[in-house]
């Protein structure tokens, strides 16, 4: 059975896959910082696959290194989607007034959180020939004022996926760029606005499942890109 590590997996876009995969059968270890919230996932995963959730901070070392062991005792991992994240102030700060503290939070969750769970499940990936799907946004790569905590760190995150995947060629390495979605941390970017428009955390993930399916080389994909023959796509 395919077996999947999903942090961030309590709300929006990781709530939605971790569903998804679930209905389809997979193994899966899930991660957020509220257990009340995980835990309510965990009960909406009704699939035949099994669910380990495990509240914690994806920054804490001891919480990456608890997943990693439930990971190494399953014996294999198809994917890991490293979709925790986190915009730091809200609203944003211009980078002449951004807390240097807490980019470096930002910093931590977004780029370095994501390179250390790769390091410690790679024997896992490497023994499935798994896909790591780092998620990504459009800041990364657009210069928004406001956004130059969370895009920059972004971008450090897509460049950290370009080289794995140019370092481990066994894999398939993605980072996916889903879109703006109705989340919480959309919101949280918006806070004055209202979002009601965006679309809905689950219409994202059928992108993300053809990425998987169909494994184009590895890249940056965004959620309304066809990926049928199109390999990487800035």
């Amino acid at each position: 059975m395919a077996v999947a590590l999903i942090t961030g997996a309590s709300r929006g876009f990781g709530r939605a896959v971790a569903e998804e995969l679930s209905n389809n059968d997979w193994d899966l270890v899930v991660d957020a910082r509220n257990d009340d919230t995980l835990q309510s996932v965990a009960r909406a995963c009704r699939g035949a696959g099994r669910i380990s959730a495990f509240a914690g901070d994806v920054a804490d070392p001891a919480h990456r290194e608890e997943l990693a062991q439930v990971i190494r005792g399953l014996g294999r991992l198809d994917l890991l989607l490293n979709n925790a994240s986190e915009l730091g102030p809200s609203p944003q700060p211009q980078l002449d007034a951004y807390p240097l503290d807490e980019l470096e939070h930002v910093y931590r969750i977004n780029a370095l959180a994501p390179l250390a769970i790769v390091q410690l499940v790679l024997p896992e990936l490497v023994a499935a020939g798994g896909a790591v799907v780092n998620v990504s946004s459009d800041a990364a790569v657009e210069a928004y004022p406001g956004w130059g905590g969370y895009g920059s760190s972004k971008a450090a995150l897509d460049q950290l996926t370009a080289v794995l995947a140019a370092e481990q060629p066994a894999l398939a390495v993605y980072a996916f760029d889903p879109g703006d979605m109705r989340t919480t941390m959309q919101q949280q970017a918006f806070p004055y606005e209202d979002i009601s428009d965006r679309p809905e955390p689950h219409t994202v993930v059928p992108a993300l499942l053809r990425l998987i399916e169909q494994r184009p080389p590895s890249g940056r994909y965004r959620s309304s890109d066809s990926l049928v023959a199109q390999g990487s796509v800035r």
